[in-house]
């Protein structure tokens, strides 16, 4: 008997919803990427987009340790020469705190097709409101640590 794979067909999509008030950045991140990867699925094919989607409010209440605030930089190019903009977390958290946590799971994915067709699946909201009711999300409970 061989090994079974998870079809296009068979996968249920769910849709989460998590606060990220009081959460720590990487580990908000990290386990986060679990659930976009659909590594936290029995049915998890590697080749195959078999995550749920991820919706994440109070975006600008995520906590970073230390000195992370002040020191943090965010490096971005325009395409120019010369074109670095560096930004730190307190600048970025002020305009948009949404990015912090973009950011962090982007890094954390797989920098292929399947990496961009999982990080489509993830919404992240300023405010505790989002536009998705009608997908009628649950709310996801992590691993406190």
């Amino acid at each position: 008997m061989g090994t079974t794979f998870a079809r296009k067909g068979d996968v249920n999509k769910k849709w989460h919803v998590v606060d990220a008030e009081g959460q720590v950045l990487g580990r908000l991140a990290s386990q986060l990427t679990l659930v976009l990867t659909g590594k936290d699925k029995p049915t998890y094919t590697p080749f195959l987009d078999t995550g749920d989607h991820v919706i994440v409010v109070n975006a600008e209440k995520v906590i970073l340790t230390g000195k992370k605030e002040q020191h943090k930089l965010y490096v971005r190019h325009t395409g120019y020469p010369g074109g670095i903009r560096t930004k730190r977390a307190e600048e970025l958290r002020s305009k948009r705190p949404e990015h912090l946590i973009e950011s962090a799971i982007r890094g954390m994915l797989p920098k292929t097709k399947l990496g961009r067709a999982y990080f489509k699946k993830l919404k992240v909201y300023r405010g505790p409101h989002h536009p998705h009711q009608a997908q009628e999300p649950e709310e996801l409970k992590l691993v406190a640590g």
